[in-house]
């Protein structure tokens, strides 16, 4: 049944945003700034960067957050994320300048902990500029794709949005935080190669999609269509 009452609380939804922004904070930090490469059958050598493997999660989170509760429930997921980022941004920038403590262990573990978390202001403005932007992207083109599709094909609905999104995310944050730093031609090849990996990690979890979403539908007696939204991406509320 069709969702057009006002919104009520739900049982998992708490709990989908404590996982999103999990995957979102552990992509960011352990792994957005690293560069890594595989060898690959007829592709040869792909470098990609080392958080694409996990990152595509959260978008996951997106699309079944939108399909189920509606674009206001992840633009608020997406705020969540978003102070998240900050946090951990300025939380790093204080723990790297703090004054070490004498010895030999502490200098080392200080030039670790600036070589892992004393990324550039490029860096941490582009990823959560591009978080930011490329999620309520993918969450507007779902809703979008939901009212005129009338909720039907939702795996081409997931896989487009998500296209669109990661085309937004892929482009801010490589050349934000990189352009100029890495070789141009390094940066557009990662920026190309992350975009078609995380679209493609997409396509692999459409049927793990059908299974919580479905799953969450049944158990939430909802299937919000955003007819009435209002898709300010600056609104908190619900």
């Amino acid at each position: 049944m069709l969702s057009s009452v006002p919104r009520r609380q739900h049982r998992y939804y708490d709990l989908l945003v404590a996982a999103f922004v999990t995957v979102l904070l552990c992509s960011n930090i352990i792994g957005a700034s690293k560069a890594a490469q595989i060898e690959l059958p007829f592709f040869g050598t792909v470098v990609f960067g080392a958080g694409v493997l996990f990152f595509p999660i959260s978008y996951l989170f997106g699309d079944i957050m939108t399909e189920v509760y509606g674009y206001a429930h992840d633009r608020r997921a997406v705020w969540c994320g978003f102070a998240a980022l900050v946090f951990a941004a300025v939380m790093a920038f204080i723990v790297v300048h703090l004054q070490p403590a004498p010895g030999e262990y502490s200098a080392h573990l200080q030039e670790g902990l600036e070589t892992v978390y004393g990324n550039t202001w490029r860096i941490v403005a582009g990823s959560i500029l591009a978080f930011w932007s490329g999620s309520l992207v993918n969450s507007f083109v779902l809703a979008k794709m939901k009212i005129a599709s009338s909720g039907r094909h939702l795996w081409f609905r997931t896989i487009g949005s998500t296209a669109v999104g990661e085309m937004v995310d892929s482009s801010f944050f490589y050349f934000l935080a990189f352009y100029g730093i890495w070789p141009t031609e390094l940066v557009i090849k990662v920026a190309v190669t992350q975009y078609f990996l995380k679209t493609g990690w997409e396509v692999l979890a459409t049927p793990l999609t059908y299974v919580v979403v479905n799953f969450l539908k049944r158990k939430e007696q909802e299937d919000f269509y955003d007819r009435n939204t209002n898709f300010n991406p600056f609104k908190v509320k619900v």
